[in-house]
């Protein structure tokens, strides 16, 4: 995965702990429970320096993470990423005269929705853990002020709903039509895999493997009018299910697309 994301609801079984008084509402609003200071152990879901974060101990899961649309590796991707040349841009469907409205089933931190959006898409991001959907709507929040980027974001909705279940619903009050679905699932671990990397290790605890994916690729296929885009490691084999239609390799992921119908008519 190339970006981090997560597919999973609710607050059910997260091991976090919602830290502080000034997010006592925020961990009632999604039944997360709460302590006034950080627990010995486990995941928690703070204000840090720079705003709300996820962390834990730093020699299992590293820095904190968090969503940023202003500063960083987005503003970097924005600026010099390839724009309509990138891999998710071309996968999405992309071309002149041609911009698609695109659905972010398997949001995540949001970087992908946020390069989609910054190209000119209208998108919806859908994630499912309640603690990472509380960091996108902070950077929603942080970025609506920023010059920058302001008019970027006002392209960009976010939703709290397991797509695999609940993918029709999350997209019905959508003021646009979910043309392509974009899902990045969590590929599942294996043993003898090489160290998951920690900010990986980190999105593990909160949202597992999904095992699910068959089902997340039905819910979305049903959903998109035009086509489905599924993000895979290289030489993963596809998600169960039907075969994809095309494929467009990069140098380390690659994206399987299931065409319904063209774009550009």
């Amino acid at each position: 995965m190339g970006d981090v994301n997560s597919h999973s609801p609710m607050a059910a079984g997260e091991p976090l702990t919602v830290v502080g008084d000034s997010l006592i509402d925020l961990a009632a609003r999604y039944g997360l429970p709460w302590a006034s200071s950080a627990p010995a152990g486990g995941l928690v879901l703070q204000c840090g320096e720079n705003g709300l974060e996820i962390g834990g101990d730093v020699r299992l899961y590293g820095h904190p993470i968090r969503a940023d649309f202003v500063t960083g590796a987005a503003a970097h991707r924005r600026r010099y990423g390839g724009g309509r040349g990138q891999l998710v841009a071309r996968a999405c469907g992309f071309a002149k005269g041609v911009v698609p409205q695109i659905v972010d089933a398997t949001a995540g931190l949001g970087r992908d929705a946020f390069v989609l959006a910054s190209l000119g898409a209208e998108v919806l991001m859908v994630e499912r853990v309640a603690a990472v959907h509380a960091l996108l709507q902070a950077a929603l929040r942080q970025a609506s002020s920023d010059d920058e980027v302001a008019q970027i974001v006002e392209r960009l909705s976010l939703r709290h709903a397991d797509s695999a279940t609940a993918l029709a619903q999350a997209v019905g009050d959508w003021p646009h039509q979910p043309q392509v679905v974009h899902l990045d699932p969590m590929f599942p671990h294996r043993e003898k895999s090489a160290m998951v990397k920690k900010e990986m290790r980190l999105f593990r605890e909160l949202a597992g493997d999904d095992i699910d994916a068959p089902s997340l690729l039905s819910a979305a296929l049903d959903v998109a009018t035009h086509r489905v885009v599924v993000k895979r490691p290289r030489k993963a084999p596809p998600i169960e299910g039907p075969a994809p239609k095309h494929v467009l390799e990069g140098k380390t992921s690659r994206y399987d697309l299931y065409v319904h119908r063209s774009l550009k008519t």
